[in-house]
């Protein structure tokens, strides 16, 4: 059974893992980003890793995830906001050159939500929503077992639906997005605090960060209530680090949804805590390049939603 390695680019380190294909991590590692994180920087610092964790090139693919968008063929990393000059980066022709065997990218999003799908939270369903509760909000669709992706392959971007068109300005060009409701800078505008600082105060039941805590749960209740009209999923799954604070919010946050979406709707519907916390997106992309090695070498990939 192949191994391949998977990847997650992240602006503060580079996760990569060799996974079999069950799932067994063989092999882990963990490098600093360098700064600034430039593409040829950051692909420098890759390929060492890569090196490293493999050196007898035993693997048979490498799946990437990166944090934008990819383009649907998995070989350009279109947009990272937040790493500068990541604009267009045919990053997978780069490593193909230097690893001589393939390579494929998505959306670090995507691939989290695919490595809960493989071997966490998400087993044994079809049809779920990951929202990555952090920096931003982040997110992905999986529906019927596959990504949702749409024509230009960077659908589903669950934090910059509208929640209040008078909130706070989104970077999106929008204004009050879910991510502007119930990402880490959200959460401390509303609070004044840190999420850490402000679930530290909760679990001392101090009324006001559990009041805090309420409206945040309130918001993401609204947020999830869209998603759930769109998708039906059976699964919505929370990551990133406000996750952690789900006991002080859950109950607002089910209340929500209760009152909002019609029953047919939030049937067997369940709202989970991701599973494998940091390692998802490494895992995921190993899922990823695992179902490249699968599609036909001639024909185009197996159609997606």
């Amino acid at each position: 059974m192949p191994q391949v390695i998977g990847v997650d680019i992240g602006g503060t380190a580079l996760k990569l893992g060799r996974f079999g294909g069950t799932g067994r991590c063989h092999a882990h590692l963990e490098l600093t980003t360098p700064q600034p994180a430039t593409p040829g920087a950051v692909t420098t610092t890759l390929l060492e890793g890569l090196e490293r964790l493999d050196p007898q090139h035993q693997t048979s693919a490498i799946g990437v995830g990166v944090p934008g968008p990819a383009d649907k063929a998995g070989r350009v990393a279109r947009l990272a906001i937040n790493l500068p000059g990541w604009r267009d980066v045919p990053l997978a022709d780069w490593l193909e050159a230097q690893q001589e065997r393939p390579v494929t990218m998505a959306n670090d999003a995507n691939c989290a939500a695919l490595g809960e799908l493989w071997l966490g939270a998400g087993r044994g369903t079809q049809d779920l929503v990951l929202l990555s509760l952090g920096t931003g909000v982040g997110g992905a669709v999986i529906m019927g077992g596959k990504l949702l992706m749409g024509r230009l392959g960077i659908a589903a971007e669950p934090g910059l639906i509208l929640l209040n068109p008078s909130g706070h300005p989104c970077n999106s060009g929008n204004h009050g997005s879910l991510e502007q409701h119930c990402s880490i800078a959200a959460l401390k505008r509303l609070s004044g605090l840190e999420p850490a600082a402000l679930a530290e105060r909760a679990a001392q039941q101090e009324k006001t960060a559990l009041a805090h805590w309420q409206t945040y749960g309130r918001h993401l209740g609204m947020g999830i209530t869209s998603l759930a009209y769109l998708f039906t999923p059976e699964r919505v799954l929370l990551g990133g680090g406000i996750a952690g604070a789900l006991p002080y919010f859950r109950t607002a946050l089910e209340r929500e949804l209760q009152q909002r979406l019609l029953p047919m709707f939030r049937q067997d519907m369940a709202v989970l805590p991701c599973a494998l916390g940091n390692g998802a997106g490494r895992a995921g992309a190993a899922r990823l390049a695992l179902d490249h090695l699968c599609q036909p070498e001639d024909g185009p990939p197996e159609e997606e939603i």
